[in-house]
């Protein structure tokens, strides 16, 4: 079952780490039809028209191109702002959304919803305690695919105060997992890990670093670290 969303409210992203013209209408030419000869000198007009329009794209160098298909002419089905909503699904409430802008797709090959002014996530448990905090320049989720594409400035807090920071992280809901191939920064109470390719359950509790570039002290700079083949929580 896809999440089902409440009303937006009106709300602000709060800081995760301090707690036609269609082509000219097409010259619509009425069928007046007097004589056999009319229709051949209409046809002969217009071809030459067409014919140096041809040449005088050919004699500049350019080539006749249709308009691009671009994504950013699709408009979403729905646009929200200000919101501050929470998510559930199969009736249980998941997580709550934050965001100054919340565009819906279904247009698209892939239905999506869109948080291009950034986005903030809090993640609840079966008894509706916050489990992780996270927060995101830009984010899109893919509901057919229960699929969350966060980017950008990619910050997450955990249970246990643990903060993780990357530039891209995946959140597949469909089965329970995190993960990312990017630069990953974890710091945990007493030292900071560095790698890059990071897979974790969804509580950011159980995680592992697939090639790490360092571990150090939370007071010292990442200079003299020590390498590890992974890390796990």
């Amino acid at each position: 079952m896809n999440p089902s969303y409440r009303r937006p409210e009106p709300s602000s992203i709060p800081d995760l780490l301090s707690p036609t013209n269609l082509v000219p209408q097409s010259m619509i030419m009425t069928k007046t039809t007097h004589s056999t000869l009319l229709n051949s000198g209409l046809t002969l007009v217009v071809g030459l028209v067409l014919a140096a329009c041809f040449f005088a794209a050919c004699s500049n160098g350019e080539k006749a191109l249709a308009p691009a298909v671009n994504d950013s002419i699709v408009r979403p089905m729905m646009t929200s702002t200000g919101v501050s909503t929470l998510i559930s699904d199969s009736g249980v409430i998941r997580y709550k959304i934050i965001a100054e802008q919340w565009d819906v797709y279904d247009r698209l090959d892939t239905s999506k919803w869109a948080f291009e002014k950034g986005v903030y996530l809090e993640k609840y448990d079966n008894l509706m305690r916050i489990d992780a905090k996270v927060k995101a320049d830009t984010a899109y989720y893919y509901d057919k695919l229960k699929l969350w594409d966060l980017r950008g400035h990619v910050d997450i807090m955990n249970i246990k105060g643990e903060k993780f920071n990357t530039e891209q992280l995946f959140w597949d809901q469909a089965k329970e997992q995190v993960y990312s191939d990017r630069f990953i920064r974890i710091q945990q109470i007493d030292k900071i890990l560095t790698g890059y390719g990071f897979t974790s359950n969804q509580q950011f509790t159980d995680y592992i670093i697939h090639n790490t570039a360092g571990i150090f002290p939370v007071e010292d700079a990442p200079q003299d670290s020590v390498r590890t083949d992974s890390i796990h929580s």
